[in-house]
């Protein structure tokens, strides 16, 4: 069986918001309190892996995508020069051999999280011979070195056990199928905690590199954080104590709360049955409005009323407005409106090949891309959806909703 090849370098391509995302690698560096020599290295290796690697990512084929996706700001003197037609503008290469262009969203949750799994690498890095060598690592081989190391954590695991320590922790939230405790700063035995709970639900927080001394690792990083009071750990726990949702928060300057992750087992998304108890818990703690992938992944949104399911949120706008912005939203809603459905039409159009939309035009407008009716012709299009049977005559221009080509 042939294995897929994994890409260890940066690939040529270009960023048509290249200043974007390396402002924002650089804000949220500041707003962690990252070390010089981390930020450094992510505005270097990581923002380059963003352009030239990352995942989705949409293409830009032309000037005329560039100006529609940028404005109402200018497009850059490059990238007129790149699509521009003068053969002198590209310094007679063809358009076909130059890099491509691609435009990334720099909120987008996916890469927030490939973020954070960088950072948690380069984190578990400092005080080791590899602190001051990290310039030598590209972010691919960063990654791929993560995957080893969870892959043997996983391993390690299963080998070993830790009860847990009561003392160690406080109640937070009780609720009916169990109760949120939150891991005490200040407790000795926080450590043995973390690993328990690592143990429990199979995943690095409490992976310590030497399991005796409950030092190094990735444990180190997130115990130096909670003993240093710049992070949260909260757990969801049932009546006979085993955990079932895990909760880090990062604490600002300020005082903010940002939530980081919320995981359930093997650094899954929890099971949809504690999606209820994670809102509780998320408007417990009043948290910022930042989404982590974790959350969308299972349906769970900041609104300007606080923590809910997307399925709950009240506002029709507000919802439809969520789901542009995360279009994965959509699988979670049980009776999407016609709004909605438009908006993953445009998106993520994919997302209606599974699921058939509610509203008859959209499943119209949608309806060629499964490839049917493959005999029909089509004499008039908007936004590059193919009518058949229909003429840009018989078409009012006030109804119709993109321009004729």
């Amino acid at each position: 069986m042939n294995t897929p090849t994994v890409r260890l370098g940066y690939a040529p391509r270009n960023a048509l918001n290249a200043g974007e995302l390396k402002a924002g690698i650089a804000a949220r560096s500041r707003t962690r309190g990252d070390g010089d020599d981390i930020r450094a290295w992510l505005l270097n290796h990581f923002y380059r892996h963003v352009v030239a690697n990352f995942e989705p990512a949409r293409a830009i084929a032309s000037l005329d995508d560039a100006r529609r996706t940028l404005a109402p700001a200018p497009v850059p003197a490059w990238v007129v020069a790149r699509f521009g037609d003068a053969a002198d503008a590209r310094g007679g290469q063809p358009a076909t051999e130059l890099a491509p262009v691609v435009w990334v969203d720099p909120a987008d949750p996916s890469l927030l999280a490939l973020e954070a799994r960088i950072v948690e690498f380069l984190e578990s890095r400092v005080g080791t011979s590899l602190a001051g060598k990290l310039d030598r690592v590209n972010c691919p081989q960063a990654l791929a070195v993560w995957e080893q190391e969870h892959a043997r954590i996983a391993a390690r695991v299963e080998r070993g056990w830790r009860e847990s320590r009561p003392e160690a922790v406080r109640s937070l939230l009780d609720l009916p199928g169990g109760q949120f405790i939150e891991f005490r700063h200040d407790s000795p035995l926080l450590r043995a905690e973390m690993a328990y709970e690592s143990y429990a639900m199979r995943h690095c927080l409490g992976q310590f590199e030497d399991r005796r001394s409950l030092e190094g690792g990735y444990g180190e990083r997130y115990a130096q954080a909670i003993e240093a009071q710049r992070m949260r750990l909260i757990s969801f726990r049932d009546a006979s104590g085993q955990p079932h949702v895990t909760i880090s928060a990062i604490v600002h300057e300020d005082g903010a709360l940002e939530i980081e992750q919320v995981k359930g087992k093997q650094n899954r998304p929890p099971v949809a049955r504690y999606v209820n108890e994670v809102v509780a818990c998320l408007n417990a703690l009043g948290t910022n409005d930042a989404m982590p992938a974790d959350c969308i992944a299972i349906g769970v949104v900041r609104t300007p009323a606080g923590w809910m399911h997307i399925d709950h949120v009240p506002d029709t706008a507000v919802q439809a407005c969520l789901v542009a912005r995360h279009p994965t939203l959509f699988s979670h809603l049980r009776a999407p409106t016609p709004a909605v459905e438009w908006f993953v039409a445009a998106r993520a159009p994919h997302l209606l090949h599974a699921r058939a939309p509610r509203a008859a035009a959209v499943r119209y407008a949608v309806r060629r891309a499964d490839g049917a009716n493959h005999g029909e012709s089509a004499s008039f299009v908007t936004e590059g959806i193919e009518w058949p049977g229909f003429h840009e005559a018989d078409v009012d221009p006030m109804d119709a909703s993109g321009s004729t080509e």
